[in-house]
């Protein structure tokens, strides 16, 4: 889609948006041949560097100034006027074709995911000035927000096998229905559930299949026993961000870091937008989300984005000798939509001890009682956990997680912290503190 492609765009010389993306399209050639003349990022001596940074604060002054004006309209050409409906990665490569200089080209991209973590020109910063534009605008961001709730093309695909079976194995996640319960356990048992881009896609299709599949009527998220020499036979919950991906180059803003957030996180809490022909035909009245309520399990530990996913879920359940933590600040990057969520729960002063000041929280300590329901002993979890699925089940409970949900975790505050996240989590990750402490865990291999 194009500018002169957008439907009922007048006839005549261009207008303020064309010329201004003539003038954006130059500034980012500019910068572009500034770089091209440079060594490799690496290789660049400091005035090097700085010369590399003052090319990308021109190009980005323009982006971000060119979104501030006319993210709305951008958005409009981008969806034909909000009829199509494209997610994070569709969305960035249709930017980049319309609008050059907007968003990186797919062959830069392509080249940045080539390299490690501190090789990389952080071109991803340009994407998330770019989202945070679309996002930061009621229309295009809520309209944004719809197009991640829909279901993946993966997951409609699974979805007959599932409905079938009850069953669906995947690399990261294995999904099994049991009577009316969606289990979703979490399997990378060589790294403590550490996440990464497969974990990603992994988890939204097991999401989508549980919101989908009418059988289900309620999810439970637990973590698997390990193969890990420390935790071997021991089921654990989730280590959080991979950070020997991050180092290595293939943690990518939109493919996980606002995926993550915006897709599977956020169907948990606010269910599957299908609007396929002969689904619900006629009952759309009631509502255009399917919901359901949701569990989850913390066996041994919940560090980073395992303690995140917590705030998502209707229903918590700890073992005793389990701990959470978010360590984010440590690493360098921002935990997800913790910022948003964990003061709601936990307040001001505890949020910020756990966040800023890496406080891991104990499962028996009363602080604990403000991110969990409830604590049992490691060998009573498998009963709580039946137990509490049960109290899930009742016929009020969907209407009231759902109004709840809205109270505490409204559209528009998720949508106007996910445009800032996008922007600064991409500066983040590309942050040389960041990329000094992950290092340690190596390059990809060649």
């Amino acid at each position: 889609m194009t500018l002169t492609d957008l439907p009922g765009r007048p006839a005549g010389p261009p207008g303020e948006l064309e010329r201004a993306g003539i003038e954006l399209a130059a500034a980012a050639d500019r910068a572009d041949a500034r770089l091209a003349a440079l060594p490799d990022p690496p290789a660049r001596s400091a005035e090097q560097r700085a010369e590399a940074e003052a090319a990308h604060d021109e190009a980005r002054s323009l982006r971000a100034a060119f979104m501030d004006e006319h993210a709305d309209e951008v958005y409009d050409v981008l969806t034909a006027r909000r009829t199509r409906h494209l997610r994070l990665d569709e969305l960035v490569e249709a930017a980049a074709d319309a609008f050059p200089g907007l968003c990186p080209t797919a062959a830069q991209m392509a080249a940045e995911r080539a390299r490690p973590q501190d090789a990389k020109e952080g071109r991803e910063i340009d994407q998330g000035i770019f989202l945070r534009g679309v996002l930061r605008s009621p229309a295009a961001g809520s309209h944004l927000l719809d197009a991640m709730l829909r279901p993946t093309p993966r997951a409609l695909r699974l979805l007959p096998e599932f409905t079938a079976t009850g069953a669906v194995e995947m690399e990261a996640v294995r999904l099994e229905r049991r009577g009316a319960v969606a289990h979703l356990t979490l399997c990378r048992d060589d790294c403590l559930n550490a996440e990464d881009e497969r974990q990603v896609d992994d988890m939204e299709t097991a999401v989508d299949l549980a919101l989908l599949d009418p059988s289900v009527r309620t999810g439970l998220l637990r973590g698997g026993e390990m193969s890990h020499p420390r935790y071997r036979g021991r089921r654990v919950f989730s280590a959080g961000i991979n950070l020997k991906k991050i180092g290595s180059g293939d943690i990518s803003l939109v493919g996980f870091l606002l995926r993550r957030e915006l897709g599977y996180i956020h169907k948990i809490i606010r269910g599957v937008l299908d609007d396929r022909p002969g689904v619900r035909p006629g009952g759309r009245w009631r509502s255009r989300l399917t919901d359901k309520p949701w569990a989850a399990a913390v066996d041994t530990f919940a560090i980073g984005g395992g303690m995140q996913l917590l705030s998502a879920f209707d229903l918590v359940i700890a073992s005793a000798d389990a701990y959470l933590s978010l360590p984010a600040a440590a690493e360098g990057i921002v935990p997800g939509m913790a910022n948003l969520r964990l003061v709601r729960s936990a307040g001001p002063r505890l949020s910020r001890q756990i966040i800023l000041s890496g406080r891991r929280v104990r499962a028996t300590e009363p602080a604990a009682r403000l991110l969990v329901d409830e604590v049992v002993e490691p060998e009573e979890m498998d009963a709580a956990v039946e137990r509490g699925l049960a109290r899930l089940d009742g016929e009020a409970v969907l209407a009231n997680r759902r109004m709840l949900n809205l109270a505490e975790d409204p559209p528009d505050a998720l949508r106007a912290y996910a445009a800032e996240f996008a922007l600064q989590q991409a500066l983040r990750i590309h942050g040389a503190d960041v990329i000094g402490k992950v290092g340690r865990f190596g390059a990809r291999p060649r």
